[in-house]
Order: structure tokens, then sequence, then C-alpha cells
């Protein structure tokens, strides 16, 4: 399987996934630290997260898979929804609440 393939099943295999430079426990980044601070405040706390500082194949691909050149990346449902920045701004207009709200759970 390749690694475009890996990123597939797993965002579109989880409700809500973050791709990110360490763990949500151990957060290696302060970009990284505030998207798991955020997906917490919006009641989120079973998520799938990857870890891209152990996998250079997967820092590139994922990169590649949303076209989008940092992390950390937020899916919910398979869908790209963005980064730090992206997270933030949804997170205060409260948009990010009622999109992690409406996703259905995988399976």
């Amino acid at each position: 399987m390749d690694i475009k393939d890996r990123i597939h099943q797993q965002v579109t295999g989880h409700r809500v996934a973050l791709y990110m430079k360490g763990t949500p426990r151990f957060p290696q980044c302060g970009f990284s630290a505030t998207a798991v601070q955020i997906l917490k405040h919006c009641g989120v706390t079973d998520f799938f997260s990857a870890n891209v500082l152990e996998d250079a194949d997967l820092r590139q691909g994922v990169k590649e898979y949303a076209n989008w050149p940092t992390i950390p990346q937020l899916y919910i449902n398979g869908e790209f929804v963005g980064g730090c920045d992206i997270m933030k701004e949804m997170y205060h207009s409260g948009e990010l609440k009622k999109l992690l709200e409406a996703a259905v759970p995988a399976g």
C-alpha cells in the first residue's frame, strides 16, 4: 500500500484525524499543541492522530495528499479542514464545534 492509500484509509476510517508533530499527550510543536487543545475545547477527546516526526514518508505524503504545506492538518469525516490557523478561526467563530458535532462516527 502506498502512502496516499494509507492516508486515505486513515482519514476516511476515523471521524476525526489529526496529523501532527508529536502525540496528543506530548505535542512537539506549538501549532500541534494548539490543534490538540482546540479539539479538546470542542469536546473531542478521542481522535486518530499520527506523529509525522516518526515517519518521513507520512510527513511528506500528508502534505501532498491535501496539497497543504504545513502540519498539523485536521480531517473530519475524510475531508481536509485545515491547519492550526484555520482551526483557530473556525473555533472562534463556532464553526468548528458545529462541524465536529455533526460528524458521524466512522464505521
